[in-house]
């Protein structure tokens, strides 16, 4: 039984073994090695043609723009305001109770016009005082004109009293004391009638004060008090009081104010031509002038304020509107070997961004996008510059592309890939 049990146990190791294939010969051998190279040479060799393959370097690109003819070129751009030289918040001379208001928002009002009323109740009790003054005054030198006429006539009768020996001098001297004294009265009292007089004209001024007119003619932009506000002219009353009643602005006095940093102040002058563009109405481009350069600098910001008319007024221009605006050159360059003199058939002057232009052994060339995907080197002519922009005078032609920003690595032919 043993013996039975030592033969399974071998038949079920025997069943256990791997058949192994019959060993092949050496040349299928070689044949394999020899496969296993070829295709581990094919696979490198095509890594390191991708590895060093040359790959589209990313590029932006700008469209070569143009400028009409006679058109003139920007040297400087800025933004500021519109801003009214006359402009004022009308208010009273004297403290009193707005009664009466005559202006809304929006308002056109001309010079002298009654803006608003104030309570005259009191002004009006004092000029009734001053007149009945002035009226005792003047009736106070009548009665005194009657005693020194009275007194002149006692005066001759004792002169003649005298002359007859009746009289003694004494009563003359007496009578002549009465006449001067009356008559000091009266030169006194004609004083006084001035002195009520002045008075009347105060009282009346304090009336006309409380009358508040248009300075000069606009429109009304805010209306600051009500009827029953006290105004001043001073702020008081802890806020209950108003300091003003309107503010005018004459809209003929429109003009634009720009900071224009220090550095570029040298390329504004006084009569240069400016376009400006307000925030508003982007697309409607304003002809103006500059008015003159404030002398003087801004030491926190490093501007210097620039004032700047417009050349025709409109009423969509409207006080503290944003604005830009757009500095002028003010003559053209003497560029026009290919441009023709005639304007009806001048060419339009080619622009690129300054940053698509290299120089390069003397020369001012771009890099132009070609359909193929590879750029050209191209030589160009420039002239003077438009803002952000050169001017082209040869090279170029209008809807070609090219590379802008230009890198200083960037050669003829190279592939490139167009980037938003």
């Amino acid at each position: 039984m043993i013996s039975d049990l030592k033969t399974d146990l071998k038949d079920d190791l025997e069943a256990l073994k791997i058949q192994r294939e019959p060993e092949r010969s050496g040349v299928w051998r070689a044949l394999g090695w020899l496969l296993l190279v070829l295709l581990l040479a094919g696979a490198g060799g095509g890594v390191w043609v991708w590895a060093t393959r040359e790959r589209p370097i990313d590029v932006q690109v700008s469209p070569v723009s143009e400028r009409a003819h006679g058109t003139q070129a920007a040297v400087l751009n800025a933004s500021g305001y519109v801003t009214a030289r006359r402009r004022a918040t009308i208010s009273s001379k004297v403290t009193g109770k707005v009664v009466e208001i005559n202006v809304e928002e929006g308002m056109a009002v001309r010079e002298g016009q009654v803006l608003a009323r104030l309570d005259d109740s009191n002004p009006r009790a004092a000029l009734g005082l001053a007149e009945a003054q002035l009226a005792a005054s003047k009736q106070n030198i009548a009665e005194n004109e009657v005693r020194l006429a009275d007194a002149r006539t006692t005066l001759n009768r004792r002169v003649q009293l005298v002359k007859e020996r009746v009289a003694a001098q004494s009563e003359v001297d007496s009578a002549q004391a009465d006449v001067d004294s009356i008559a000091a009265r009266i030169a006194a009292g004609h004083e006084m009638v001035r002195v009520a007089e002045r008075q009347v004209a105060i009282q009346q001024t304090e009336i006309d004060n409380t009358i508040i007119r248009a300075p000069f003619s606009g429109v009304a932009v805010t209306k600051d008090a009500q009827p029953g506000e006290m105004v001043s002219p001073v702020s008081a009353g802890g806020g209950f009081t108003r300091t003003g009643i309107c503010t005018i602005v004459d809209m003929k006095s429109l003009e634009v104010d720009v900071d224009v940093n220090e550095a570029y102040i040298n390329r504004v002058v006084s009569g240069q031509d400016v376009t400006a563009v307000l925030n508003a109405y982007p697309d409607w481009q304003i002809p103006a002038r500059v008015i003159t350069t404030v002398p003087t600098a801004d030491r926190q910001k490093a501007t210097v304020l620039v004032r700047i008319g417009f050349k025709k007024l409109d009423p969509r221009i409207l006080p503290d509107m944003g604005v830009k605006v757009t500095f002028l050159r003010q003559d053209e360059p003497a560029i026009a070997k290919n441009r023709q003199s005639d304007p009806a058939t001048a060419k339009p002057i080619l622009l690129v961004p300054k940053a698509a232009v290299r120089a390069d052994a003397g020369q001012n060339i771009v890099f132009v996008a070609r359909a193929d995907g590879t750029v050209e080197r191209r030589a160009i002519r420039t002239a003077g510059e438009d803002g952000t922009q050169i001017e082209v005078v040869a090279g170029l032609s209008r809807g070609e592309q090219v590379v802008a920003p230009v890198s200083a690595t960037l050669k003829d032919g190279a592939k490139v890939r167009i980037t938003s």
